[in-house]
């Protein structure tokens, strides 16, 4: 019993199975369920008899002999594990199936195109490895500016050990031109957000963090956009146009990863402790590009794993809810690369409860983590909803958890000077639980 094998296209609108080649005649494509408590199970899904819907195959629990496979199946909003004669079919993770179900059994009526989720996933597995954390990065970027770069080892005509040299000014000119876009801690200062244009400049910062340079591109294809992705791209050319190389000689790099998003990849916010410092010495010029494109494996990882994060309907959340992940580089005192991680997500009110004429309104939800010098780690949600705020901050240092509770009446103050009703509003010790988002088999397959 199996599936069309490789179906392009989406099975017709029928309650008839699709034709499987090489199948005994009167022979039905199905995914049994255990004989105890399956009308019970497909009951609750309100499947009448003979009425077919969409599933997702949200895990392939084990592939058996025979062509069988043991799946988990996400069917309108509930999970459901089957066991399935799948013959030579290719069924992955996040494929989408026609069912229809006959008495207490569910036939595998045929196998949807790949939906575009489908490819973000691809597109973000592979990426996952590589990545390189945008502080460090920043970090030993700013040690070259400063102390310039050794030359490869090597390389024609260069002697081992040379000293480094000074990198040139074009280069140079990038360099200092993405860091003069970065936020300060002087821009980040208590009461700065109360200022005058505060609300502009952070959704200033918001757009340059590389997390909208293809959109913004597409816009304005000709301009030359303050952005952090496109300014680490021009570092890269460059830095390539002045070893004589072109674009193409990057495409045969490997990019450098930070060991904690390996162990980790998408984790967010990373919630990992930092890493010990590397070596002060300066990079040589291969190490530069290994790390440039390192840091944009990381704000590309960003980017896919908001749009998958954006598409995907699960059992736990079967209205999509659209997500942002971003990474905000910015300057301490001793102008030393930080990171601030924001999550962004935006609920809107569902179909069926507009066509109901239920009033729901759009809810928002930020989280905020930061790793402080002094301070320590911060980490903030906040919820809104029309003019309704709650939020939580969590903090692991008690000298830090003793000055936030000191400050929260003002930061109450401040919320209702500006309308906002304050329904929640507290301070704890630690990390918030679930605050993280972990690599697992429904969001992306390893596999591929």
């Amino acid at each position: 019993m199996k599936l069309p094998n490789g179906n392009p296209t989406p099975p017709p609108k029928s309650d008839s199975p699709v034709p499987a080649t090489n199948r005994p005649t009167g022979e039905q494509p199905s995914a049994r369920l255990d004989a105890a408590s399956a009308r019970v199970q497909l009951d609750q899904l309100k499947l009448a008899n003979r009425e077919a819907t969409l599933a997702r195959v949200a895990e392939v629990i084990s592939r058996q002999s025979s062509a069988g496979a043991q799946l988990l199946l996400d069917i309108r909003g509930q999970s459901l594990t089957v066991q399935a004669a799948i013959g030579d079919t290719s069924l992955e993770t996040g494929d989408w199936v026609k069912v229809m179900r006959a008495g207490n059994e569910l036939q595998l009526m045929g196998k949807l195109a790949q939906a575009p989720e489908a490819g973000i996933s691809r597109a973000l597995a592979q990426r996952l490895p590589w990545q390189q954390s945008i502080d460090a990065g920043l970090a030993r970027v700013l040690t070259a500016l400063t102390g310039g770069a050794r030359p490869d080892s090597g390389a024609t005509g260069t002697p081992l050990n040379a000293p480094p040299q000074p990198l040139p000014q074009p280069v140079r000119q990038a360099i200092e031109q993405l860091v003069a876009r970065l936020p300060s801690s002087q821009s980040l200062t208590p009461g700065a957000g109360t200022q005058p244009g505060a609300a502009n400049q952070l959704k200033q910062w918001v757009e340059e963090s590389g997390l909208f340079a293809e959109s913004r591109l597409a816009r304005a294809p000709e301009a030359t956009l303050p952005d952090l992705k496109l300014a680490i791209g021009r570092i890269i050319t460059t830095l390539l146009a002045q070893q004589g190389d072109g674009p193409d000689a990057f495409n045969r790099l490997t990019p450098l990863p930070s060991p904690e998003l390996m162990q980790a990849p998408l984790q967010f916010p990373n919630t990992f402790p930092p890493p010990p410092p590397q070596s002060s010495a300066e990079p040589t010029v291969g190490q530069m590009l290994r790390l440039l494109a390192g840091m944009l494996n990381r704000i590309t990882v960003n980017q896919l794993h908001s749009q998958v994060l954006s598409t995907r309907t699960t059992a736990e959340a079967p209205t999509p809810v659209s997500t942002l992940l971003l990474e905000l580089p910015w300057l301490n005192p001793n102008n030393e690369p930080r990171i601030a991680q924001l999550r962004i997500e935006q609920e809107r009110p569902d179909s069926e409860h507009q066509q109901a004429g239920k009033a729901r309104a759009t809810e928002w939800r930020l989280s905020l983590a930061m790793d402080l010098d002094e301070a320590g780690p911060l980490h903030f949600d906040v919820s809104l909803r029309q003019d309704q705020v709650s939020a939580q901050v969590w903090a692991e240092k008690q000298s830090t958890l003793r000055q936030v509770r000191e400050d929260l009446p003002q930061l109450r103050k401040s919320l209702s000077d500006i309308g906002l009703d304050v329904v929640d509003l507290e301070c704890r010790r630690g990390t918030p639980q679930g605050a993280s988002t972990r690599l697992e088999h429904r969001l992306v397959d390893t596999r591929v």
